[in-house]
C-alpha cells in the first residue's frame, strides 16, 4: 500500500508492506489526516526530538528517529476488518477517531512516530480496538481528524485555574492557540484576548470565538489588561483589595513554542498571573526565575490530553459547539504532502491542510 515516508529527512511517497490485524487491533482505511506543526519539525528535527523525549523519561517502544517513519496522528479513518478474537463492536464502514496509540505484543505503538506501524499519511493503519469512538452526528471526516489538535486546546484550558471571570490572553494563533480559543468559549469564559502577527490566524480566532483580536506588531497584547480590570503591577493589585475590591486571575496561554516567548511573558504578564505553556519550544530557553518570583508568576506546562478530554471534544464537534469548518484550508493527496509541508512555513498560506489517502 502507499505511505509517504520519511526517509534520511525527506518525505517519499512509496511502497509499505499491507498490513494484518492482530488480536484486539482494527484494520482501518485512512480518510483524513492532519498535518501537525510537529510533524513538520519533526521532519528535520526526529533525532532531537527523541532525545529530549526520553531525557523527560517518556517511552519510545525502541523507536529509531533514522529509521524510515509514516507521520500523522489527527486522523478520521474507515473501519475495514478486524483481528481475530477482537469483539468486532463496530461495523465494517464505519467512520471512526482515536487517539493515536496501538497496543502491539511488543509494546505501545506512538502513531507517527513509530518504525513498527504507519500513521495516518498511509493508505491503512491498525488501530486498537477497544480505543476506537466512532464518529456521530453525520460530522464531516475533515472535522473529525481535527479531534486529536482540539483535545490538545481543551487539556491547555483543563490545566488553566481559571475563575468565572478569568481573562485570557492567548499568545500564537496556529493550531495550538486556535484550540485553547475553541476550549475556552466552549466553556464559557471570556474576555479571551487572541494575539498573532497573523491576519489570517487572527481571523480564524476571532471565527472560534476570542472577544479582542491584537496583532503584536501594532500593539502590546498586554495593554488590555486594565481595561478589563486587572491590574498589572502587584502594588496596584494589593490597592484595590485593600479598598475592599477584587478582580479575576490573569491567565496567559503561551502557544508559540520559540525561545525567548516565555521569558517575554513572564516580564509582561501581571503579577500573580499563571502562565499555561502549550507551545512546545524544541530548543534550549533562558528565563529569569528572579522576576518570575518577584511577580509570583506560576508557570504551569501541558502536553498532550485524556481519553476523556479526546472523547469529549468529539463530541463538542459533533454537537457544533466547537466549529472547525473554516479551518481546513487545503486538501492533498499522498503524493502532494512534501509540498504542503513546504506551503505551511507561510502563516498566511493556510491555517490547516488535510491528507487525503484516498486522492
Amino acid at each position: 500500500m502507499r505511505a509517504v515516508v520519511r526517509r534520511e529527512k525527506r518525505l517519499v511517497c512509496d511502497e509499505i508492506p499491507e498490513l494484518q490485524p492482530a488480536e484486539g487491533q482494527a484494520l482501518v482505511r485512512t480518510l483524513a489526516c492532519g498535518i501537525c506543526g510537529s510533524d513538520l519539525h519533526a521532519l528535520h528535527h526526529m533525532e532531537h526530538m527523541i532525545e529530549l523525549t526520553r531525557r523527560a523519561g517518556g517511552g519510545d517502544n525502541g523507536f529509531d528517529p533514522s529509521a524510515d517513519t509514516v507521520f500523522g496522528h489527527e486522523f478520521c479513518a474507515e473501519v475495514l476488518d478486524f483481528g481475530p478474537g477482537t469483539p468486532r463492536r463496530l461495523k465494517a464502514g464505519a467512520r471512526v477517531v482515536s487517539i493515536p496509540v496501538t497496543m502491539t505484543a511488543s509494546g505501545v505503538e506512538m502513531l507517527g512516530f513509530s518504525n513498527r506501524l504507519p500513521g495516518g499519511f498511509s493508505e491503512c493503519m491498525l488501530l486498537s480496538e477497544a480505543m476506537l469512538l466512532e464518529v456521530p452526528n453525520g460530522l464531516p471526516t475533515d472535522h473529525a481528524a481535527m479531534t486529536e489538535p482540539f483535545a490538545v486546546g481543551l487539556h491547555a484550558v483543563a490545566k488553566a485555574r481559571l475563575e468565572p471571570k478569568s481573562v485570557c490572553l492567548v499568545v500564537g494563533c496556529g493550531p495550538v492557540g486556535l484550540a485553547v480559543i475553541a476550549a475556552l468559549k466552549a466553556q464559557g469564559h471570556g474576555p479571551v484576548i487572541a494575539a498573532d502577527f497573523s491576519p489570517r490566524r487572527r481571523a480564524a480566532a476571532e471565527r472560534l470565538g476570542a472577544d479582542v483580536l491584537v496583532d503584536p506588531a501594532v500593539e502590546d497584547p498586554h495593554g488590555r489588561w486594565e481595561a478589563f480590570g486587572v491590574p498589572k503591577a502587584r502594588a496596584a493589585q494589593q490597592m484595590v483589595r485593600m479598598m475592599g475590591g477584587g478582580f479575576a486571575r490573569p491567565v496567559v496561554f503561551e502557544c508559540v513554542g520559540a525561545p525567548g516567548v516565555l521569558q517575554n511573558l513572564i516580564e509582561a504578564a501581571p503579577a500573580g498571573a499563571q502562565i499555561v505553556v502549550a507551545g512546545v519550544c524544541m530548543e534550549t530557553d533562558r528565563i529569569e526565575p528572579s522576576i518570575a518570583i518577584t511577580k509570583e508568576i506560576e508557570l504551569t506546562f501541558v502536553f498532550g490530553y485524556t481519553p476523556e478530554e479526546f472523547a469529549l471534544t468529539l463530541r463538542r464537534l459533533a454537537e457544533g459547539v466547537v466549529d472547525v469548518s473554516h479551518l481546513v484550508t487545503g486538501r492533498v493527496s499522498l503524493s502532494e504532502v512534501a509540498g504542503a509541508f513546504d506551503a505551511l512555513g507561510d502563516p498566511e498560506a493556510h491555517v490547516k491542510i488535510v491528507v487525503d489517502p484516498t486522492a
